[in-house]
């Protein structure tokens, strides 16, 4: 193994053990309807309120998000793990059966809403970069819904968890 195959398996071993919030980042417009579970998605400013959200460049989702020029990113709550199995390919459910499963609404900008979602930021993509096995793309955000309730999910060494509730915080 070379030297380069080993820091990029060192670097994906290190980043496993960074905990991140899991997404479903979809779209709607002339070029289709699809989505992809992510978990390289980070805040980049809030005025004006812009996010990056990095994607494989190998992902068929990519021509589609580029030519409708939308997207939303659905924070996932604790009880969407299934969902998130779904659009990370982890299951047989073809895209299309993705969005006829119940929750799904149209957002503001058209863009595919998942009901009960922590958060669901719709935008604009402003900016396309093409990073190494990624294209980094910058969303402006022009629709926001919050949640009052529910736990995170996230995605470490390789699993979903949920986050902790907050009496498992207390102190004994």
């Amino acid at each position: 193994m070379s030297d380069t195959e080993q820091q990029r398996l060192l670097f994906r071993d290190a980043m496993a053990n960074l905990p991140a919030a899991v997404n479903i980042v979809t779209t709607c417009g002339e070029a289709g309807r699809c989505g992809i579970t992510a978990t390289a998605v980070c805040s980049v400013t809030d005025t004006p309120p812009t996010l990056m959200v990095c994607i494989n460049r190998n992902s068929a989702m990519n021509p589609v998000f580029e030519r409708n020029g939308k997207m939303c990113i659905n924070v996932l709550s604790h009880a969407q793990e299934e969902m998130a199995r779904h659009f990370a390919g982890m299951t047989d459910v073809a895209m299309e059966q993705r969005f006829a499963l119940d929750g799904w609404h149209e957002g503001a900008l058209g863009q595919p809403v998942l009901h009960q979602a922590l958060a669901s930021l719709e935008g604009e993509i402003c900016e396309i970069q093409s990073i190494g096995t990624h294209f980094v793309y910058l969303l402006e955000i022009c629709h926001i819904s919050v949640a009052r309730e529910g736990h995170g999910l996230i995605y470490f060494r390789r699993r979903f968890h949920i986050t902790p509730h907050e009496e498992m915080m207390a102190p004994a």
